[in-house]
């Protein structure tokens, strides 16, 4: 995980994908609230995208500044990358945390 700092003072995180495509430089509050609520969604079930985004539209709802499906999905495949959520072979496909 690379953090850089500028000299306003905003921290960033550079996120990774699960493809190994290029990740994306993020404000890195913003990247542990998306963080918080995807992991917290997932606690309890598995959720497909559809209602895993539902679930962080309605808690961030008016309490986050920025496109919560934009930050969402970095950072759901950022968790991904890390392997701290993964991806299930059901139809539909769902989401769930990894077992360690």
């Amino acid at each position: 995980m690379s953090i850089c700092v500028h000299s306003w003072l905003i921290m960033k995180i550079l996120t990774k994908h699960p493809l190994s495509k290029s990740g994306k430089n993020i404000d890195k509050q913003k990247y542990e609230t998306l963080k918080k609520a995807i992991l917290s969604a997932l606690r309890s079930k598995e959720l497909t995208h559809t209602e895993l985004f539902k679930q962080l539209n309605k808690k961030l709802n008016k309490k986050f500044s920025g496109n919560i499906s934009w930050y969402g999905e970095t950072v759901k495949l950022d968790l991904e990358a890390r392997r701290f959520i993964e991806r299930t072979s059901a139809k539909p496909q769902k989401y769930r945390l990894k077992k360690k």
